[in-house]
């Protein structure tokens, strides 16, 4: 029984270790698939397009923003609370823009819910509606893991 159980943890770790593929991104945005044997293909055919040429009034008129938009406003004890901890709305502002490739201002927030422990809040970013959410001090993307 030991034997046949060390053979089978051996075949199964010999099977993990010959799938050696990986994806990578090229320089242009392309994404490329490297194979054990020293081939490689494309997986993206199309170089994508960039998006932070267009300009800022553009990219918030995809969100259907009203012309006078104002962002809602924030408690500020929370916000005060959260100035310790680095995540407070500029923080994830920023957070959001370097996700998104885009400046700070191009960043806008649409709408939040928060408290104390957590807080979940809408961006327009780059002309796109994003999630994300707060979990103490900790920022991430919702449905991202990491």
């Amino acid at each position: 029984m030991k034997n046949f159980l060390s053979v089978l943890i051996l075949l199964m770790s010999l099977v993990s270790f010959s799938q050696d593929n990986h994806i990578v991104k090229t320089d242009d945005g392309r994404r490329v698939l490297l194979k054990a044997d020293f081939t490689w293909e494309y997986i993206d055919l199309e170089t994508p397009k960039n998006q932070t040429t267009a300009n800022t009034s553009t990219l918030k008129n995809t969100c259907n923003l009203p012309e006078n938009f104002e962002e809602p406003k924030l408690n500020g004890k929370i916000q005060a609370q959260l100035k310790k901890g680095r995540a407070t709305i500029a923080h994830i502002k920023k957070k959001v823009a370097k996700d998104y490739e885009c400046t700070i201002e191009d960043v806008t927030l649409l709408s939040v819910s928060e408290k104390k422990e957590s807080g979940n809040y809408t961006f327009c970013a780059n002309g796109k509606k994003v999630f994300y959410k707060r979990h103490g001090q900790k920022i991430i993307e919702k449905g991202k893991l990491f």
